[in-house]
């Protein structure tokens, strides 16, 4: 099986490389979208501001890949975000591969969200064999609203999605590959989708 992980000048792509390593799990770090397309699976994480990605994926034809792609693609923080419709970072239109919008948190409590909290979730199978009140790292300014795609959610001050799904497209919100077991057991759950 042939795992890519995108790269776009939005994130720590190594660290999705070293949990996947540490699960035995053989991947690659690419921009090049005949490379990419050539994969079973495609991981997509992101950190940064969402415009700017946007602007990197399409200047790279990584938006149109993500699009045409038939099959899994796990988002992950800002790559979940942008699979979504639009997002108010920008403000900016996101992929549309699932449909919710992402807003800026308007809360007391301090932002970004860093740190542990607990999930609440449905039966669903990119999250079989993990808890509800399982634990998972956090770190965001937005968050994507709760929809008809959301598998998992969180609270902070408010309730907002931490897992979507649709079709062959999931996301998270939260840092599996720095979650300890919980975050290794969905990262095994996305490869044997």
């Amino acid at each position: 099986m042939k795992i890519g992980i995108i790269t776009y000048g939005a994130g720590n792509v190594a660290s999705v490389q070293n949990a996947l390593d540490r699960l035995g799990v053989k991947s690659l770090i690419s921009d090049d979208r005949k490379v990419l397309e050539g994969c079973d699976k495609l991981i997509f994480p992101g950190v940064g501001h969402a415009a700017h990605a946007m602007e990197n994926l399409s200047r790279k034809g990584l938006d149109k890949l993500l699009q045409d792609f038939n099959r899994p693609v796990l988002g992950i923080c800002l790559g979940m975000q942008l699979m979504g419709s639009e997002s108010e970072e920008g403000p900016t239109k996101g992929l549309g591969l699932i449909d919710f919008r992402v807003k800026r948190f308007e809360i007391n409590e301090k932002v970004p969200h860093m740190g542990w909290n607990s999930i609440e979730k449905i039966d669903h199978p990119l999250l079989g064999g993990i808890e509800s009140g399982s634990h998972f790292y956090f770190v965001h300014g937005y968050y994507a609203e709760l929809s008809k795609e959301t598998i998992a959610s969180s609270q902070y001050e408010i309730p907002f999605s931490v897992a979507v799904a649709s079709g062959n497209y999931f996301g998270v919100q939260f840092h599996p590959e720095k979650s300890g077991d919980a975050g290794a057991k969905l990262l095994k759950n996305f490869i044997n989708l």
